[in-house]
């Protein structure tokens, strides 16, 4: 019964041991841009050059036409209502337009229009272009419908967001996460892009630098996906829980043997 005890005192004297030691990890590489000290008072970072997305197949498209005559202005805005399995969104419908498989809308009066590799204004000046020849000064109007941004991993939040409008950086989408919890690592942040020749990419981005500003991928486009990793610390805490489980399980067999044991006696 001695050496039971022992082993028991050994392993609760551990385990916290342990918990201890990886809470105390977690306060490394917390903080945003640890580059700039406490004592700075003044500094000016360089910030990337925004570059607006351009449409791409599936994306959805907000267009509105306005004309002189209001019929006609209703005829041309009655806009498609998509379900989930048509846009891929998580919302029931979005009103808009999708951009088909070959680039193309289809707009009342109008016809096919081909859109995808052209931004929203570029789209809205050939639209608009299109329209008068049909109607006397159009207004137009075109904007992303589903501008979405996934951020997955240690945030408080993890979730497809919607973005307002097309200028969103990973500190809006990071911020709309509820922000990285305690055990995200926040010096190498994944992020993942597909062009639209359908290739991935990959790059890892440092939050605790103020470098990011700098960074081509600081500005997000549709469909971005962000993955923060957990660091050593929450993997540290999930080992100790484990092992505090094992430990429990092995002590509870241990003193079932040993009752066992002495009852037989």
């Amino acid at each position: 019964m001695q050496k039971f005890h022992l082993k028991w005192y050994k392993s609760w004297f551990t385990l916290p041991l342990i918990i201890l030691l990886a809470s105390c990890a977690t306060t490394k590489n917390v903080k945003y841009f640890e580059d700039m000290p406490d004592s700075l008072r003044y500094a000016i970072v360089t910030k990337a050059t925004f570059t607006d997305p351009v449409i791409q197949t599936d994306d959805i498209l907000s267009i509105v036409i306005q004309t002189a005559d209001p019929q006609t202005s209703q005829v041309m805005n009655q806009g498609v209502a998509l379900s989930n399995s048509e846009s891929g969104t998580s919302v029931s419908a979005i009103s808009g337009y999708l951009v088909d498989k070959n680039g193309n809308v289809e707009l009342p009066i109008i016809g096919m229009v081909k859109l995808a590799g052209l931004t929203t204004d570029q789209a809205r000046d050939l639209i608009r272009r299109k329209t008068e020849s049909l109607y006397k000064s159009p207004t137009v109007q075109v904007r992303f419908a589903n501008f979405k941004v996934t951020v997955i991993g240690e945030v408080n939040r993890p979730s497809t967001y919607t973005m307002p409008n097309e200028k969103v950086t990973v500190l809006d989408a990071i911020g709309l996460a509820g922000d990285l919890t305690i055990y995200g690592r926040r010096d190498n942040i994944l992020l993942t892009r597909a062009d639209a020749n359908g290739k991935q990419e990959f790059v890892r981005l440092n939050l605790n630098s103020s470098d990011i500003y700098r960074s081509p991928y600081f500005y997000l486009k549709q469909n971005d996906m962000i993955y923060v990793e957990p660091n050593k610390a929450k993997i540290a805490t999930t080992d100790a829980a484990k092992s505090r489980t094992t430990a429990l399980l092995t002590s509870a067999i241990s003193l079932t043997v040993i009752i066992i044991a002495r009852l037989i006696k």
